[in-house]
């Protein structure tokens, strides 16, 4: 099911394969896009590709107007529960996507160009039901599509949401430090690490070019796969694949997205590291890994601590997305929130279950999977003072 689905005014809706797009157009729309994740960027979709983690049936549905891509989303059609195991589709989701409201230009006609998107996701679906994982509900393109959906009719509902920490740059270091609501835990991390410098020098490296990317990288594969992700098998250096992603993801791009890695240091060796993607003025924080024979002095937090400090001090971006699933250690560090929310959506004249009933469904799948995960005896995070800064489910760790 590759081609024009319809058209729609000034504007064509039709579906492609990732291959068809031409890269300079995708990049433009990332640019674009304004406020917009890294997630369905040429850059991070080619390193899904790479990795051989994009499924053959994988289709992006493309919004254009004269000649230029407006928006785009990736998508799979998949047998779910809150069908009764008959077909919904999905956006494009692995355990390295945090996010997945669709990419769109903004500025003004960003409105119009919601409305045909919600025309071509019924259409891309057959008149069937979308589930939206990992939906930014609250703000930008996501807000956004909501409200193009209630204007075209659509039913939708959230089976579950949470607040994401996330972080806006104040007008400097200090200033971000006096108006914190939990300033007593930077004072804990302080003391931390002058405890870890009574062992050795302390110093703190950040890595944008691909030299340093790279070596980076390597010295996280190793720190990762040395703790508890390595053990439960869900380091990137576990699986060829994975690996293979990780290298493409954060290595250098020549795109809109760049990978960037910040390293704590003890004589000169790694102790924790942090892998991000930023684009639009964001950081999305998507990896970390901390030597954990040093979990009592908190080496991956107080990397945390100094990157927020670098944000404030250098600039490099506005906000800092931790990229966190609920009860991330980094609720104290960062005082913004997202609205994070799972949607079903039902076009107009959709068939079958009514959405009440697709919501039950997909809660009680969502009950079981999470007494599952409390119930798994093996391979728990190391908890204390230092517990794992990013989730690792559905991201894998």
């Amino acid at each position: 099911m590759i081609g024009a689905l319809r058209a729609s005014g000034e504007f064509a809706v039709r579906l492609a394969a990732c291959r068809d797009i031409p890269e300079a157009a995708w990049d433009d729309l990332q640019r674009r896009a304004g406020p917009a994740h890294p997630h369905f960027s040429r850059h991070v979709m080619a390193a899904h590709g790479r990795a051989g983690l994009l499924p053959d049936d994988l289709r992006i549905l493309m919004i254009s107007r004269g000649g230029q891509l407006e928006a785009l989303l990736p998508f799979l059609l998949r047998r779910d529960v809150s069908a009764l195991g008959g077909l919904v589709a999905r956006p494009f989701l692995t355990p390295y996507i945090t996010a997945t409201e669709p990419l769109v230009a903004a500025g003004e006609g960003r409105d119009a160009v919601l409305d045909r998107l919600a025309e071509g996701l019924a259409a891309a679906s057959d008149g069937g039901v979308w589930r939206w994982a990992l939906l930014a509900a609250g703000s930008g393109a996501g807000a956004g599509l909501l409200g193009a959906l209630r204007r075209a009719g659509w039913e939708h509902d959230a089976v579950s949401r949470f607040e994401r920490p996330v972080l806006d740059r104040s007008s400097n270091w200090e200033a971000f430090l006096a108006g914190h609501p939990h300033r007593s835990r930077f004072k804990d991390l302080r003391r931390r690490a002058r405890r870890l410098g009574e062992t050795g020098r302390l110093t703190v490296e950040s890595a944008t070019d691909a030299a340093g990317l790279g070596r980076l990288l390597e010295a996280f594969l190793v720190l990762e796969k040395a703790g508890w992700k390595g053990r439960a098998g869900t380091a990137l250096a576990c699986r060829p694949q994975t690996e293979s992603l990780g290298r493409a993801l954060f290595g250098a791009a020549d795109g809109p997205v760049a990978g960037r890695a910040d390293a704590l240091l003890l004589d000169g060796a790694p102790i924790a590291i942090s892998l991000a993607l930023a684009c639009s003025g964001t950081a999305s924080l998507l990896k970390t890994a901390y030597d954990e024979r040093l979990r009592n002095c908190a080496p991956g937090l107080l990397l945390e601590a100094e990157i927020i400090r670098l944000c404030h001090e250098t600039g490099f971006v506005d906000r800092l997305d931790s990229a966190t699933l609920p009860g991330s250690p980094l609720e104290s560090l960062y005082p913004g929130r997202e609205t994070i929310a799972e949607v079903i959506a039902l076009p107009p004249g959709s068939r079958g279950l009514p959405l009440e009933r697709r919501l039950r469904l997909a809660r009680f799948e969502q009950r079981g999977r999470e007494a599952a995960r409390h119930l798994r005896p093996a391979f728990r995070r190391p908890g204390g003072a230092e517990a794992a800064t990013k989730a690792d489910a559905p991201r894998g760790g």
